[in-house]
C-alpha cells in the first residue's frame, strides 16, 4: 500500500525514515505515539507501517472491495495526520484510535455508495423513460446532456460537492478536507442538492 504521504509537498518519505526518533523501528507503541502526537513525520511514517495493513483489513471486511479498501486506508492516515492535535496518548493508545478513525471513514464510504446508488437510479430512471418512449427516442441522446445542464443549475456549494462525491468518487469525509467545510456543511449540500436534482429531472417529465 502507497504511503498516503507519498504525493504530499514538502514531505520527503524516504528522508523522514532515516531521521527522528520514530526511525529507529525499536520504539514501542506508546513512544511511536508520543512522537507522532508530537508531529514526528518519521512517526507518521512508522504509524503506517505498523497499522496500515490493520486498517486495509477492516475496511476490505466492511466494504469488500480491495480498490476502496486501500482508498480508505488512505484517507485514515491522512485524516489522523491532519487532526494529531485532538489525539492525546494519555487518553488511548494510537492503533485504537486509528480504528475509530476507520470505523468513521468506512461509514463515509458506505454512505457514498449509497448516494451514488441513488443518482444512478434517479439518472437511470429518467433516461429508461425517455429511452422508452418511441416519440422520446430521437432525444434520448441529448438527455444524457440535460442531465449534466440540470447539475450545472444547482447552487454552487451543492454543484461542487456533488461532482467531487459523484464524478470523482471522493468520500464526505474527503470532500471536507479538500473544501475546507464542516463534514456536517458537506453532507447538507449533497442531501439538499441531490433533492433539488431530483425534483428538476420529475419537473422534466421523469418517473423518479
Amino acid at each position: 500500500m502507497t504511503a498516503p504521504w507519498a504525493a504530499r509537498p514538502g514531505v520527503d518519505s524516504t528522508e523522514s525514515t532515516r531521521s527522528g526518533v520514530c526511525a529507529q523501528g525499536a520504539l514501542g507503541d506508546k513512544e511511536l505515539a508520543e512522537g507522532f502526537a508530537r508531529g514526528d513525520e518519521a512517526c507518521l511514517v512508522a504509524a503506517h507501517q505498523r497499522w496500515s495493513a490493520m486498517v486495509y483489513t477492516l475496511a476490505q471486511r466492511a466494504l469488500g472491495d480491495a480498490c476502496e479498501a486501500e482508498d480508505v486506508t488512505q484517507s485514515v492516515f491522512l485524516a489522523a495526520w491532519h487532526g494529531r492535535s485532538t489525539y492525546s496518548p494519555a487518553r488511548g493508545v494510537l492503533a485504537g484510535w486509528l480504528v475509530g478513525i476507520t470505523r468513521h471513514t468506512i461509514a463515509d464510504t458506505l454512505s457514498a455508495r449509497a448516494r451514488r446508488a441513488e443518482l444512478v437510479r434517479t439518472v437511470g430512471a429518467y433516461l429508461a423513460h425517455r429511452e422508452s418512449d418511441p416519440a422520446a427516442r430521437p432525444e434520448a441522446a441529448l438527455d444524457r446532456v440535460l442531465v449534466g445542464t440540470e447539475l450545472g443549475k444547482l447552487a454552487a456549494s451543492q454543484r461542487r460537492v456533488l461532482r467531487l462525491a459523484y464524478f470523482h468518487g471522493l468520500t464526505h469525509t474527503q470532500i471536507a478536507q479538500l473544501t475546507g467545510w464542516p463534514l456536517g456543511t458537506v453532507k447538507s449540500h449533497a442531501r439538499r442538492g441531490l433533492h433539488a436534482l431530483a425534483r428538476r429531472l420529475r419537473e422534466s417529465g421523469a418517473p423518479v
